[in-house]
């Protein structure tokens, strides 16, 4: 499935309450826009209800001229864990084009804090994983609280890589490392060392410390931010950022919609033991080695 790797929490139904709390809670702080993704009892996996609502709100923000700067940051436990697994289970996702149609849906829903003309900063937390980790890389700038958790797990049990974002905000032996063999605990200082995120600040300082960045990104001049936010884009497609990561895209289809061996035993083990079952059987090959 889409980066298919949530905690073993998700094994776990979420809590009904007599109103249902939104999925992201939005707000304007002075000239900040603030989007907060609020499934923390499922350490706000992304479903298709809070893409759909992220997407109406960074549409409006970005027509808000009041709006100068955009932070992202995930209540709870942690930023996010990625897709959902247990959504992306029950659409029954099969043949190439219901993949494609799928897949571009969540690149998409990923590349938009890349594409968004202002700019856009990430305050991470507990685990920033898979989709979550692809959509922190495409924010301009990422505030890390110490003890997150880093990484793309989808290797392991033979899926793929939406937004392959990784080899353009790192070396290409820090991306093989981390995309090749899956590791999903890459701390906040190794990842500040590959470039991964700006700043690692103490625990429970992360989205203070991204509001003082965007601050000072609305305190400069709105035009020149914009501007050179673009001619900063452009040099990276120039050189075919737009190019590979649609090509990588169509390689992400064909995992996807193909599957394998591992990925069968995965979801076999999914459907009938759980999804917690299945994530220690994917780990158990890989112990002490992450």
């Amino acid at each position: 499935m889409p980066c298919p790797y949530i905690l073993a929490v998700l094994n776990q139904p979420e809590q009904q309450t007599a109103m249902a709390e939104p999925v992201i809670k939005t707000r304007v702080d002075g000239r900040v826009g603030v989007i907060t993704f609020n499934r923390p009892d499922v350490l706000n996996a992304f479903n298709g209800a809070l893409v759909e609502q992220v997407n109406q709100a960074m549409a409006d923000f970005t027509r808000d001229e009041s709006v100068l700067a955009i932070v992202v940051h995930g209540e709870g436990r942690a930023f996010s864990a990625g897709f959902d697994l247990k959504e992306s289970a029950l659409r029954n996702t099969t043949g190439t084009d219901q993949w494609r149609r799928l897949l571009e849906i969540d690149f998409d829903f990923i590349m938009q804090f890349w594409d968004c003309p202002k700019p856009t900063v990430a305050a991470v937390h507990g685990f920033c994983l898979a989709g979550a980790f692809e959509l922190a890389l495409c924010c301009d700038i990422t505030v890390a609280a110490a003890g997150t958790r880093f990484g793309e797990p989808e290797a392991r049990f033979g899926s793929g890589i939406i937004c392959m974002l990784l080899p353009y905000a790192t070396s290409p032996k820090f991306a093989k490392e981390l995309l090749l063999t899956g590791n999903d605990r890459v701390d906040a200082e190794r990842a500040h060392l590959m470039g991964i995120v700006n700043h690692v600040v103490p625990e429970g300082q992360h989205l203070d410390r991204a509001m003082e960045l965007a601050r000072d990104l609305c305190a400069a001049a709105p035009l020149s931010v914009q501007l050179t936010k673009r001619a900063i884009n452009r040099s990276f497609d120039m050189m075919g950022l737009r190019q590979a990561l649609l090509a990588a895209l169509d390689v992400d289809v064909i995992i996807e919609s193909t599957g394998g061996a591992e990925r069968q035993e995965f979801n076999r083990i999914r459907r009938e033991q759980g999804l917690k079952a299945a994530l220690a059987w994917r780990d158990a090959k890989f112990a002490g080695k992450a």
